[in-house]
């Protein structure tokens, strides 16, 4: 029980393992089944999850209805609408369970018991954050300049656990190119091997 976050606290924000033992006391799991929503379009997000077992996706929708992912999480990954979080504004977003999971939700308050844990936490915080944004500084880029074979490669290095857990039109989707290349590409890096 708890043994990723655990583990994630201590190598992630230094809470020291007698600290740890109180975590139980701040949280909660949430057992989720494949192809429940944390969140749609309009709600306001409440927490940030992390993720203890199984895979999430982060989508949007355009008006045509076409699926975009940005995001995947997988064990030891957060996942949120941090916008919607911070900003207390409706969200633009999906989060589906891709697979029976199990999370660890949390909000405000718990961040604040976190803290007082951990006298580094605002500043790992801080870093986890600005890790955050040049991960989606580098999607925005290869989205915009990369070739398919280059956006599969970085998605095989980011999400190295995740090709045999994600059907392939979702990681399509998260490149932002139809299935049909996606099978071009792999069947080219396969050839070339």
């Amino acid at each position: 029980m708890f043994q990723n976050f655990t583990q994630y606290l201590i190598e992630k924000f230094h809470v020291k393992e007698p600290d740890v033992a109180l975590i139980p006391e701040l949280v909660q799991e949430k057992y989720i089944s494949s192809g429940t929503f944390l969140l749609k379009p309009g709600e306001i997000c409440q927490h940030t999850f992390f993720v203890e077992k199984g895979l999430f996706r982060l989508y949007s929708l355009s008006e045509n209805g076409k699926e975009h992912i940005l995001q995947f999480a997988s064990e030891n990954w957060l996942l949120s609408d941090r916008d919607s979080v911070f900003f207390k504004e409706p969200s633009k977003f999906y989060i589906e369970a891709i697979e029976d999971s199990i999370l660890i939700p949390m909000d405000e308050e718990i961040f604040r018991k976190i803290a007082e844990l951990s006298p580094n936490f605002s500043k790992n915080n801080e870093i986890l954050l600005h890790n955050h944004i040049r991960h989606l500084n580098q999607r925005i880029n290869l989205l915009l300049s990369a070739s398919a074979k280059k956006r599969y490669m970085e998605f095989i290095k980011l999400y190295p656990d995740l090709q045999l857990r994600i059907p392939q039109w979702m990681v399509a989707s998260y490149l932002g190119i139809t299935p049909e290349s996606l099978s071009r590409v792999r069947r080219d890096l396969a050839s070339n091997t």
